[in-house]
């Protein structure tokens, strides 16, 4: 009881401090949405990055050096999936590892039966929940804060990931207050995700991109960036999904999106 009030108490003061006038040039120049957000949007905003660089560790891998300008630019992406919400700052994360680009991610994979093969694959980014860890490209994540409508942001999908795994699994559902919420969630997510998944075989054209129809974990995660950067498109297509992630994130991005509107 005490720790957690400390803790509280931390993050209050933390949130409290004055932001580094240089932290805010990188924030205003690396992320073309914060100029978009609400004044007080933008002062709570700040306030979680003080809290989530002080309590993740960032190491550059790869040859990469960590910068100022890469730490504050990750944070700021990872803390826009926070406003409005009690957060507990990704409790499942400890370490973030940056590198210069894609890196090689070796694995073995499960091909059938009594069969797997083992090999790499390059990858931008990654997070499973027992790894306490994300590994993130760094080029890829400055080029995602750059351009806030094209519909894919590599940091925004990955803390997705990060905020299912808060209930302790990894299923596409983040943590709920209710079970009729869990109940309304389910419902919505079960049909989109299937009306991706036969959009996908049929190669139709989606709102969405189609690597959501993976698994369930993976459509939250495609799902998390659409509603962020083509919240317009998102909300004339899928209604109901857009609600049910506008209760959650408690957020309405169409307020404030770079999106044109001619592409609802």
């Amino acid at each position: 009881m005490i720790f957690g009030f400390l803790k509280q108490r931390r993050r209050q003061r933390l949130r409290a401090q004055s932001f580094p006038p240089a932290w805010q040039s990188i924030v205003t120049r690396n992320l073309p949405i914060f100029r978009r957000l609400p004044p007080e949007d933008q002062t709570e905003l700040l306030g979680h990055v003080q809290v989530f660089l002080a309590e993740k560790h960032l190491e550059g891998c790869g040859g990469l050096e960590l910068t100022d300008e890469i730490r504050v630019t990750i944070a700021a992406q990872a803390c826009l999936l926070l406003l409005h919400r009690d957060t507990d700052y990704y409790p499942q994360l400890i370490t973030i590892l940056v590198y210069p680009s894609s890196f090689t991610a070796y694995e073995a994979r499960h091909l059938g039966g009594n069969i797997w093969e083992e090999g790499g694959q390059e990858r931008l980014g990654h997070t499973a929940r027992r790894l306490g860890a994300m590994v993130l490209a760094w080029d890829s994540a400055k080029r995602g804060a750059a351009d806030p409508s094209d519909g894919r942001n590599l940091v925004l999908h990955e803390f997705a990931h990060q905020l299912d795994f808060e209930d302790f699994q990894t299923n596409g559902a983040p943590a709920l207050a209710t079970r009729a919420e869990y109940l309304a969630w389910s419902r919505v997510m079960s049909k989109d995700f299937e009306a991706l998944r036969a959009a996908n075989e049929a190669g139709m054209a989606t709102v969405l991109d189609t690597y959501g129809a993976k698994d369930p974990a993976e459509f939250f995660a495609v799902v998390t960036e659409a509603f962020f950067e083509r919240p317009r498109a998102l909300r004339a297509k899928h209604p109901e999904l857009y609600a049910e992630l506008a209760r959650f994130f408690r957020q309405d991005p169409t307020r404030y999106s770079a999106e044109p509107a001619t592409t609802a």
